[in-house]
């Protein structure tokens, strides 16, 4: 429960009385209250969204090993072939000459014999994929603000995401499969974005930063689990990595239907006062539950009620988010730095083929850093500035990725490139807590799923660098450090928000910027 001194006990509160007009609490205590201390309920709800984020790391990483070239080994039919010879290429020797090292099925370049087909075709699975997100992102969006709302909406998606991955499985050909691809990226455009948002808002202040970064945990597992399951199924047909990915998917888009309560805090500021009462008694401590009578939400859920409930349609969060100046010029400002910390953070594990270390244990080890990295925000989000924290991260990573041209030694190589990855994991973990903390409750899926797609879109350019860096190093690893340490740059344009309680609407933002700026006091973002 929140602190005494700052945030009283709700029912005494209801019978202040001073001239004839009644005061009530905010809605963000009588949340707090209704929630009370974090127990069991809370744990389950918050921890099932955030699942989300383990089939998320899955379908964006998938392709590391789906789409990767096999390797192959020269048969005694052509001595111009020799396996020590680095510089001959499979296109250019008779189909006799060589032969796949494990079954043509294990890799859509074996299988519909994509070896020659030239690096646009064989990244435009990734691309189209990553091209999904980008429109998904802006086409669904808004409907977790709008109409459908958070649970809903992660429903669909999650759902959308499985079920094309299951169908994925099933492609007879590679643009059938590109097209699939993504369909796959439109669906799962709002999962992370719903997850995040939702498991945040059913929990108090004092939780809601740490359940933010269980989700990265889980999307750390979700990536790391697929080396592990490509190396299970190595020497098997590629199909069979979506259908243990996707299958179990589906159930868990069904678990969260049946089992998850929507965001009290989106029902209320959409005027369902009955479900927003309901939800809050399912998921109150049961300390609190007694005083959760009839009367007592008859009281809380008269606050605001001259406020009108928010447009519906779907694009009315994205208008609101654009009617203030203050609002445009933190999403501009934060979708830039996004954009930065996007384009490193999905390079580098796209840029692992070109190493010489062995793929499965490169990848392993990339996604073993996002374990620290999540850690570290957990145990130190109460006390990190954001902006300090996010401009000194994208600086390190952006160092440590130049490093990575000017280094030839390949042990310090990798470990310069574990670095920036390290530190890009954890300022895209902290730049997404600070942009739920940036905007109110009326838009806040909007702006995170704004500063998601500027990751994504950060991400979409990375396969062409990381191509162009196969002849020059700097043009991927070089492209990468300085684009984040730049961009990082415009965290400067943005408030401080650590410590800050959240706001609801664009007026109540407002009216406490008001506030603060003529007393000096704390106010919310």
């Amino acid at each position: 429960m929140a602190d005494s001194d700052q945030n009283p006990l709700l029912p005494p509160l209801l019978d202040v009385e001073s001239e004839h007009e009644y005061y009530y609490p905010s809605l963000d205590s009588t949340i707090e209250h209704c929630i009370g201390d974090f127990g069991w309920t809370h744990i389950f709800q918050a921890t099932l969204v955030s699942f989300a984020w383990f089939f998320d790391a899955q379908q964006t990483f998938i392709s590391v090993f789906t789409d990767a070239e096999p390797k192959w080994s020269c048969t005694d039919n052509n001595p111009s072939c020799s396996n020590n010879n680095n510089n001959v290429n499979t296109c250019q020797l008779s189909g006799d000459a060589w032969s796949w090292d494990f079954p043509a099925s294990t890799s859509i370049i074996s299988e519909w014999s994509l070896q020659c087909a030239g690096s646009i075709i064989t990244g435009l699975p990734a691309s189209s994929f990553l091209f999904g997100c980008l429109v998904g992102g802006f086409a669904l969006a808004t409907l977790a603000d709008s109409s459908l709302g958070r649970k809903n909406m992660l429903v669909l998606s999650s759902l959308v995401m499985a079920l094309t991955g299951v169908l994925t499985a099933a492609s007879t050909n590679i643009w059938m499969y590109v097209a699939l691809r993504f369909i796959s990226g439109f669906g799962r455009a709002t999962v992370g974005t719903c997850a995040l948002v939702l498991s945040t808002e059913l929990v108090g202040k004092k939780w809601r930063e740490k359940m933010g970064i269980i989700g990265f945990v889980c999307f750390t597992l979700g990536f790391l689990s697929l080396p592990a399951i490509a190396f299970s199924l190595k020497g098997y047909s590629w199909r069979l990595m979506y259908i243990w990915t996707c299958v179990p998917s589906v159930f868990y888009s069904l678990s969260v239907f049946f089992l998850i309560r929507e965001s009290p805090r989106w029902l209320y500021i959409k005027g369902r006062k009955e479900e927003f009462a309901e939800t809050l008694r399912s998921i109150a401590a049961p300390t609190n539950r007694s005083s959760l009578t009839q009367s007592f939400f008859g009281r809380c859920t008269e606050w605001g009620d001259d406020q009108k409930p928010e447009e519906t349609d779907i694009f009315s969060a994205v208008k609101i988010l654009l009617s203030r100046r203050w609002s445009r010029r933190r999403l501009v400002a934060v979708t830039v730095v996004g954009f930065g910390i996007g384009m490193i953070y999905y390079g580098m594990p796209l840029g692992l083929g070109n190493l010489s270390f062995d793929l499965y244990l490169s990848v392993t080890l990339n996604a073993l850093s996002e374990f620290p990295a999540s850690f570290l925000t957990f145990v130190l989000i109460g006390k990190l500035d954001r902006k300090g924290s996010i401009l000194g991260l994208s600086l390190l990573s952006g160092m440590c990725s130049v490093g990575c041209v000017v280094v030839t030694w390949q042990v310090t190589q990798i470990a310069l490139e574990l670095v920036s990855f390290f530190s890009a994991c954890t300022a895209f973990d902290v730049v997404l807590i600070y942009t739920l903390e940036l905007f109110p409750t009326c838009v806040r899926n909007s702006a995170v799923s704004m500063v998601r797609q500027a990751l994504v879109f950060g991400g979409a350019l990375s396969p062409v660098l990381v191509a162009a860096g196969r002849k020059n190093r700097f043009l991927s690893y070089g492209v990468f450090g300085v684009g984040v340490s730049v961009c990082a740059l415009f965290v400067g344009l943005l408030p401080e928000t650590r410590g800050r309680v959240l706001c609801d609407t664009l007026e109540e933002e407002e009216r406490k910027d008001d506030a603060a700026s003529a007393f000096g006091g704390a106010h919310c973002v």
